[in-house]
């Protein structure tokens, strides 16, 4: 299924217009002022929640018109909205059989340092239990990548950064200006950002740890 949670950081709201109609996105749930982004892409949620203290009044009057389910939690909480919202997406894929489909996250950068980092920690702890979480946005595609191997579609040209978010992780990789070969990245140094797709179609494995893959979307 195709499920997408929207929280409440930067998004351009044309663009969103067209990542949320209907053909593209089956169960919209947004995170407390994620709503508001949906609605100002034309899209009202299926699933509001949090402490629903960013939705502005006349789009939460807008959810409840349209029989969005509303799920108010207190502002004193251990989880943040996003959280919530992630949680819910998650629960809802497993009850329809779809263990192994990603959740699309919007809205998860910019505004914020801080619920940017607390974001990413989101994404590592499904991916450690085995669901994808894969931040978009119109200039990137971003997702936590554990121990295995894939291959990534782009285009010649385009920027791909492989950040480790733990302590170690070796990386080996095909397509890229810069091929990795069992190469140690550290989670305190920065290499491995700004490579670059050398063939359109790349591989990347994980030998140990984790990290972050960041695309970088054609201009």
């Amino acid at each position: 299924m195709k499920v997408a949670v929207v929280a409440n950081g930067e998004w351009d709201a044309a663009w969103g217009r067209g990542e949320l109609a209907g053909n593209h996105i089956e169960m919209l749930i947004c995170a407390d002022g994620g709503g508001n982004k949906a609605i100002a892409s034309d899209r009202i949620p299926d699933v509001l929640i949090g402490d629903l203290d960013s939705i502005t009044k006349e789009n939460l009057e807008k959810c409840i018109a349209a029989k969005t389910t509303v799920k108010q939690y207190p502002c004193e909480k251990n989880e943040t909205d996003l959280e919530l919202a992630v949680a819910y997406a998650d629960t809802y894929l497993d009850s329809q059989g779809c263990f192994q489909d990603e959740i699309v996250l919007y809205a998860a950068g910019g505004k914020r340092l801080d619920h940017l980092m607390g974001n990413i920690s989101i994404m590592i702890a499904y991916a450690e239990k085995g669901r994808r979480l894969k931040m978009k946005d119109p200039k990137s595609d971003a997702w936590v990548m554990l121990q295995g191997k894939e291959n990534i579609k782009g285009s010649i040209g385009q920027q791909l950064s492989i950040v480790a978010l733990s302590d170690d992780a070796r990386v080996s990789a095909e397509g890229l200006y810069y091929q990795l070969d069992m190469l140690n990245l550290a989670h305190n140094s920065p290499r491995g950002i700004s490579n670059v797709f050398t063939d359109k179609d790349i591989s990347i494995e994980i030998h140990e740890g984790k990290v972050l893959i960041y695309v970088q979307m054609p201009c």
